[in-house]
Parts: C-alpha cells; structure tokens; sequence
C-alpha cells in the first residue's frame, strides 16, 4: 500500500526512509536507496552537516516545524520546482512530496510505539509510492500546504510524548528496533538532510 496525496502514509518496513532519486517517467530508471542510514544517530551526517544528537529530545518538534516552514518557498515558483535538473535526480517537488510522505509515516509510526507493545511497522515502498502517485504531477501550493501540516500533527504527537515513552520501541521491518527517541531523530535527520538536498544549505 502506498501514500496518496490525501491519505495518510502506512508504516514503513523497508531498509531507510532516507531516499535518493527515483525515476518516475516511463524509460528513467528507478534507482533506491537500500543503504542503511541509522548510522546518523551515532555520528553527524556528513553531508548536511546534521548531527542527531546535537537536538534535545524535547526540541525536535520544533526543529521539524521550522524546517517545513521552509517548504513553501521553495516550492514557490511552480515550474521550477516541477523542473528536474538531471533524469536521475528528482525535482524539488518530488523531494516534496516524499518529506510530506515521511513525516505522516513518521506520524504513524509514532502512534504505534505509543500505543502499542514493540510493533513491527507494516511495510511501505517508498520508490513505488513516488511512481504510483506520481509525485511529479501533484500541484507544488498543494504540497506545501500537506507537508507543513504533516509536521504539525507530528510535532503535536510529539508534545504529548512523556518521558517514560520516550523509550518505548517499535521494530522496523528488516529488524532494526528503534526508540521514539531514536526515530524521532531519525525523522529529523530525514527532512534536514532532504532541505540540503533542494537548497545545498548545510545544517547549522
């Protein structure tokens, strides 16, 4: 099952939510990313410059909110971000679209390790989710709009978060176990690292 531009997002249980570029038009190729990127919660990420355990776990909230703030303007000018600049990269919107699809997953993981014991999040493809619904052709003001008040329902799940449930656990599906903790950091670094990836800003 994959996400819609209406819908919310079902858990995850491939190797990284952390996404390189897919082809989504007939004749590019779909090349995913099947590395694993937990290691960004012992060491700063070289590449954007974020380092995980730099965030109080009580202000990764905050960080999410701000960093969807971002969005809307770089998704201002629509042709541009429609625009890819290699075949194999993805455009601006479709970086969009996919740090929107992270963070409603997010959400839904989220509530799962608070609800339930240890789960196993159900599978999502994040590669055919960029095909199937065509993240292409979605409308840039739309996405935007989705993208901020993704990050508001997870910054609001997290506010509820106490301080005991910041170590419930939840397991993805190729068994890497995650804290709420560590996946909240884990998410934070996913849409950092997606804003350098669109505006070559390094975290600071």
């Amino acid at each position: 099952m994959t996400a819609g531009p209406g819908r919310p997002v079902p858990g995850a249980g491939g190797p990284a939510v952390r996404h390189r570029p897919v082809g989504t038009l007939a004749g590019v190729t779909i090349v995913p990313d099947t590395k694993d990127w937990t290691w960004v919660l012992h060491r700063p990420c070289e590449e954007c410059g974020f380092d995980t355990r730099s965030v109080p776990r009580e202000q990764i909230a905050a960080l999410l909110l701000a960093n969807a703030e971002r969005w809307p303007g770089v998704l201002a000018d629509a042709e541009r971000a429609r625009r890819r600049t290699r075949p194999d990269r993805w455009s601006l919107l479709e970086y969009a679209c996919h740090v929107r699809d992270v963070l409603r997953l997010g959400d839904y993981r989220l509530g799962l390790m608070l609800t339930e014991e240890d789960p196993t999040y159900p599978g999502w493809d994040q590669d055919a989710a960029a095909i199937e619904d065509r993240y292409g052709d979605q409308e840039p003001t739309a996405v935007a709009a989705e993208l901020v008040a993704a990050a508001r329902r997870i910054a609001a799940s997290l506010a509820t978060v106490s301080d005991a449930q910041w170590e419930r656990t939840g397991v993805r599906g190729d068994g890497v176990r995650f804290t709420v903790e560590s996946f909240a950091r884990y998410v934070a670094h996913d849409t950092v690292h997606h804003l350098y990836d669109v505006t070559g800003e390094r975290h600071r």
